[in-house]
C-alpha cells in the first residue's frame, strides 16, 4: 500500500488512474479509525478499482476550545487497518502542506495560526486572517443541530473536503450516517458546486451494546462509557413510539429527553426532530424524519440519530 504526504504527488497519481479508466473510491477521515471508518473502506474497495482513505486531522473544522490538541493520531495503526480492508493509497498530509502557513499580501508576507479569524477590510486586503481566505460553506443546513454550538466546524468540513475532492479526484465518496448533518451538507455542496463526485452514505455502526462507533469514544471514562449507551437506548424508544402510531414531535422528544436525563453523567446539547431534507424542526413525524441528538460526557461530546 501506497503513503503519499504531498498534495502535488497525489494529483498526478489521481490524474494518471483516471487516465487509465481506473475509478477511485475515496474516503476521507480524520484517523483514529475504529470499525465505522473500516466499513467505509471495504464498501469503496468492494466497488472501486482503488480505494484512497486520507488520514487528516482538519485544524480548520476545531474551534478555540475543542480537541484539536489532543485528537489521537496514531497513523502507523490506521495504515495498516487500512491496508487490511482494501485500501490501496493513505493520503496523509501534513497541516502546513493543506494550509500554508505564510498568506502572501501584495509584497509583503503575513504568518497567521491555521484557525485565525478571516476578517477582510472594504478594499478586500485581509486584516487578519488564516493561511488561506478562501472558504467553502453551505448556508441553511448548517446553522442547526451541531452547527448551533459548533458555528465554524461546518466551514472547516466542507473545505477540507471541497480541497481533498479536488486533490483526489475520486469517482465515489464514502460517508458514515453518524454524522447526518455533514453527509446532508456535503451533499449539498457537490449538488450546488456541480463536483462530479457520487456521495454514497453508510449505515452507522454500533458496539455491543448501541453506541455509535466514534473516534472520540476513548475518552470515556468507564462510568461515562456506561452511560453513553443512553443514547441508543433514548433512539430505539423513539423508533418504538412512532412505530405505535405517536405522530407528535413534542411528544417524542419529550420521552427522549426523559431517558437521556437518566444519565447523570451526561449534559443534553440538542435533542432535535427534524425533516431530513431541510434538517428544519417539525411538529408532525412524517417520513423521511431526522431524530438527532448530541450529549457531552465531561469534555466529549457524542452525537447520534436514526432516520424514520
Amino acid at each position: 500500500m501506497k503513503i503519499i504526504t504531498t498534495i502535488e504527488e497525489m494529483q498526478s497519481y489521481s490524474s494518471e488512474l483516471r487516465a487509465n479508466g481506473k475509478s477511485v473510491g475515496f474516503v476521507p477521515t480524520m484517523g483514529a479509525l475504529h470499525d465505522g471508518h473500516l466499513s467505509l473502506i471495504r464498501e469503496s474497495a468492494t466497488n472501486n478499482d482503488i480505494t484512497i482513505v486520507s488520514i487528516f486531522v482538519n485544524p480548520t473544522q476545531f474551534a478555540a476550545n475543542e480537541d484539536l490538541d489532543k485528537y489521537p493520531r496514531t497513523l502507523e495503526r490506521d495504515a495498516e487497518l487500512s491496508r487490511a480492508n482494501g485500501a490501496d493509497i493513505i493520503f496523509a498530509p501534513s497541516a502546513d502542506e493543506m494550509y500554508p502557513k505564510s498568506l502572501y499580501v501584495g509584497d509583503g508576507v503575513l504568518d497567521v495560526p491555521f484557525n485565525t479569524a478571516c476578517t477582510c477590510s472594504d478594499s478586500g486586503r485581509p486584516m487578519t486572517a488564516p493561511t488561506s481566505c478562501t472558504y467553502v460553506e453551505v448556508h441553511g443546513l448548517t446553522q442547526g443541530l451541531c452547527g448551533k454550538s459548533r458555528p465554524t466546524h461546518f466551514r472547516g468540513v466542507t473545505t477540507v473536503v471541497a480541497k481533498l475532492f479536488n486533490i483526489v479526484q475520486p469517482r465515489r465518496a464514502y460517508f458514515g450516517q453518524k454524522d447526518a448533518q455533514q453527509l446532508a451538507v456535503i451533499s449539498k455542496m457537490v449538488a450546488d458546486l456541480n463536483i462530479p463526485v457520487e456521495i454514497i452514505p453508510c449505515p452507522i455502526v454500533r458496539e455491543s451494546d448501541g453506541l455509535a462507533m466514534s473516534s472520540r469514544n476513548v475518552y470515556l471514562s468507564p462510568a461515562e462509557r456506561e452511560q453513553a449507551s443512553t443514547l441508543y437506548e433514548a433512539l430505539t424508544e423513539a423508533e418504538t413510539l412512532i412505530k405505535s402510531g405517536e405522530r407528535s414531535a413534542e411528544a417524542v422528544k419529550e420521552r427522549l429527553t426523559s431517558i437521556l436525563n437518566t444519565a447523570n453523567l451526561g449534559i443534553i446539547d440538542y435533542v432535535e426532530i427534524v425533516d431530513f431534507h431541510t434538517l428544519q424542526p417539525i411538529a408532525t413525524i412524517k417520513p423521511p424524519t431526522l431524530i438527532a441528538l448530541a450529549v457531552k460526557f465531561g469534555n466529549t461530546r457524542l452525537i447520534d440519530n436514526v432516520l424514520i
